[in-house]
């Protein structure tokens, strides 16, 4: 479960940089744009502002992480990033060239790239130099209609820059969605939490749930939602779902 991260499916969070644009109803009340620019005045939100790069000792840490998860015989997921977007088109694309090549020297990483903006993937990797082999692709998909014009382009992206796997973060889940087979191997399911919470019908998080596995997906609840600090809690029907897709080993 998570370490470094308060993020539920991942081991440890990174942010090579910081800063974003809101781009859908579900930036409409973005934690990060709130955290960073709203109350800590660490960069300016929006396609007018800055985009930021982070220290060096916050670039060194997946350094750490991969030398531990190498210890430990494991492979740490890691989510990057949650103060910006992997895809933004605003970043220089030699900060992205340089994260990319900082997560093909740590193998023990499964980096997870998650980002609004999955249409700007593959032409963005490939002017990186490629997608590194350590890791998955995520899209985001607030509702129905997000869903019904992203999830080929997240399935095309994954098959064209070999992904270790493709998931789909439906956070915060803001209406019914009905999957079909081009649904993503990894299904993150979760209300919104918050002072401007909009709720979730738990029905909704059940239909997924179902859908998931009738499919053959990875199903991971991660919250109710709410204003609580418990986020509503974790449990869907009073269970429990923390799965992840499985990943090889690296040969020592």
């Amino acid at each position: 479960m998570a370490q470094n991260t308060k993020i539920e499916w991942a081991d440890h969070t990174w942010n090579p940089w910081m800063g974003c644009t809101k781009v859908g109803a579900p930036c409409d009340n973005c934690y990060a744009e709130d955290l960073m620019d709203n109350r800590y005045g660490k960069v300016v939100w929006g396609n007018d502002g800055d985009r930021v790069r982070t220290s060096s000792s916050t670039w060194a840490q997946l350094r750490k992480w991969n030398r531990i998860a190498g210890e430990e015989g494991k492979r740490a997921f890691v989510f990057s990033l949650s103060l910006g977007d992997i895809w933004d088109n605003r970043v220089p694309m030699a900060w992205r060239r340089e994260a990319f090549d900082r997560a093909r020297e740590c193998p023990n990483l499964v980096m997870l790239y998650l980002s609004k903006r999955i249409g700007n993937a593959i032409d963005m990797a490939i002017e990186c130099g490629g997608f590194p082999t350590n890791a998955a692709l995520g899209a985001t998909f607030g509702s129905q209609a997000e869903y019904d014009r992203d999830r080929i382009k997240l399935k095309n992206a994954g098959a064209a820059l070999d992904a270790l796997f493709t998931f789909g973060s439906f956070e915060p889940l803001l209406g019914p969605v009905i999957l079909d087979c081009n649904a993503p191997d990894w299904i993150i399911v979760g209300g919104e939490s918050g002072r401007n919470a909009r709720p979730m019908d738990i029905q909704w998080a059940r239909d997924l749930r179902d859908q998931s596995l009738e499919l053959g997906r990875v199903f991971n609840f991660k919250q109710v939602g709410g204003r609580g600090a418990d986020k509503g809690g974790h449990e869907l029907d009073g269970k429990t779902y923390f799965a992840r897709p499985k990943v090889e080993q690296v040969p020592a």
